[in-house]
């Protein structure tokens, strides 16, 4: 029997646009430590329907990629504490 995999719960680190003609908004969630992280990609046009961005998500482990980067670990870090100080995990963002 399988098992499911482990979730690890990740904060918006980042939003940003593509600069290519597909208009895609570029959302970055990482771990409190930084070290890890979860890119997701929507349509601008997908922002006018019902889904919200949220302030957090819990994602399968093996779905993260790692931060290698000193720096943006760090800054990965610092804003995925801030996100979690200042909204609940379910807060549209």
């Amino acid at each position: 029997m399988a098992t499911e995999p482990e979730e690890v719960r990740v904060w918006l680190v980042e939003r940003t646009y593509s600069d290519d003609e597909q208009n895609l908004v570029i959302l970055v969630y990482a771990t409190p430590e930084g070290d890890r992280y979860f890119r997701k990609e929507r349509a601008l046009t997908s922002f006018s329907d019902e889904r919200d961005t949220t302030a957090a998500l819990s994602v399968p482990a093996d779905n993260l990629g790692t931060v290698d980067d000193p720096d943006e670990r760090e800054q990965y870090a610092a804003e995925a504490e801030r996100m979690a100080d200042l909204h609940d995990p379910d807060d549209a963002i």
